[in-house]
């Protein structure tokens, strides 16, 4: 398979993904939800959802938690709504770029405060 038709499928199941857990979950623990990447395997059998979530890690422990009971609806849904023949089988990963950011950016922050004081 094409590795645009990868993309565009990639980006389809994020879109998908993220219009259910906005508006079709109901799952107390599921909120403050980013869907920021999807991977999909060259051979479509499973796709990498990667999320951001707000808060600390017991929320992020509770709402990873609430995806996994939710995963089936998820998947159900992604494949009705893309009509694909096989919906690939979906796993949620915790997306570190944005906890990495921040402490990047305090560590900047840091150092340029020390540098004006010097």
């Amino acid at each position: 398979m094409s590795s645009r038709r990868m993309e565009r499928l990639a980006e389809a199941i994020k879109q998908e993904v993220s219009k259910i857990i906005l508006y079709e979950l109901k799952d107390p623990r599921i909120s403050f939800i980013t869907v920021t990447k999807a991977e999909v395997t060259p051979d479509l059998k499973r796709a990498k959802i990667y999320i951001s979530i707000l808060g600390d890690d017991v929320t992020q422990k509770k709402t990873l938690k609430g995806l996994e009971n939710a995963k089936g609806f998820i998947q159900t849904k992604v494949g009705s709504c893309l009509q694909i023949r096989y919906t690939p089988f979906l796993t949620f990963c915790l997306d570190e770029s944005v906890k990495r950011v921040r402490i990047f950016r305090n560590l900047l922050t840091r150092q340029l405060k020390e540098a004006i004081s010097l």
